[in-house]
């Protein structure tokens, strides 16, 4: 299953069934998971940790050094879950020794040319699309959707099932459940067609709008609005996500376009 112009060192651990195509290459210290398709001319440095069933496509870089200036060669990894998808030309760096790791979940889907540095933690069943690329320490959630052709700056924390347009910076968080568009990249509303195709109630839809309407729409800071909806409104999951994430914002999450 090995192409024989491919070079795969010997110290690496490959599961079974694991195919390879020509003039991949794939360094010491890389752990392949079973039913893993790497196409041709791939590059899987050391410190690659691929779950299961993955597929990596046609010159994607896999663990790379981080170009971060205060890397100095420490041992580190990044990790793939399982069943994801990386296409041509991706380019996803190990962590640095902040935090010895970067991580993209399982399912998910990395489109061409897509980039994530060093130290970013991705959720699971995330799509990123052509060309997004994320600056060093992003931290996404699960079920994020994040346009082609966008950046995102260091540190940012986009929430869980936000979906971001194309073509658009991202230099603050983002938080759950949000669609975020214009520029400045701006709150635009609920992910409401995201949430219902995940299987969110209407009680639960309506339980995040009222949310952001306390967040976006009551004139108070936000440390205020979040007082507001732990106060008034009935407990919920989903309350208590967004409520969670805004307290815990260091860059600050986005206004409204609203």
């Amino acid at each position: 299953m090995i192409d024989p112009k491919a070079i795969v060192s010997p110290k690496a651990c490959l599961g079974s069934d694991v195919q390879i195509g020509p003039f991949t290459v794939v360094e010491d210290d890389v752990v392949i998971g079973d039913g893993c398709k790497i196409g041709a001319s791939a590059y899987i440095a050391n410190g690659a940790r691929i779950g299961k069933n993955c597929t990596v496509h046609h010159g994607a870089v896999i663990s790379n050094a981080p170009q971060d200036l205060k890397y100095a060669g420490e041992r580190t990894i990044l990790e793939v879950g399982d069943n994801t998808v990386i296409r041509e030309y991706c380019t996803l760096h190990r962590g640095t020794a902040e935090t010895g790791k970067t991580t993209i979940g399982s399912d998910c889907l990395l489109m061409a040319n897509v980039h994530v540095a060093h130290d970013c933690v991705v959720g699971d069943h995330c799509i990123l699309a052509n060309v997004a690329s994320f600056a060093g320490h992003v931290t996404v959630g699960d079920w994020v959707t994040v346009g082609g052709l966008t950046p995102v700056h260091q540190f940012v924390k986009i929430g869980c099932h936000a979906m971001i347009g194309g073509g658009l910076r991202v230099p603050q968080d983002v938080p759950p459940y949000a669609l975020a568009g214009r520029e400045p990249l701006r709150f635009e509303g609920v992910n409401v067609i995201g949430l219902r195709r995940r299987g969110f109630s209407r009680e639960q839809i309506e339980s995040i709008q009222k949310v952001y309407r306390i967040l976006y729409s009551s004139g108070l800071m936000f440390s205020e609005a979040v007082k507001k909806i732990e106060s008034e409104l009935p407990p919920s999951p989903e309350a208590s996500i967004i409520s969670e994430f805004v307290k815990a914002s260091s860059r600050g999450i986005i206004r409204s376009a609203l």
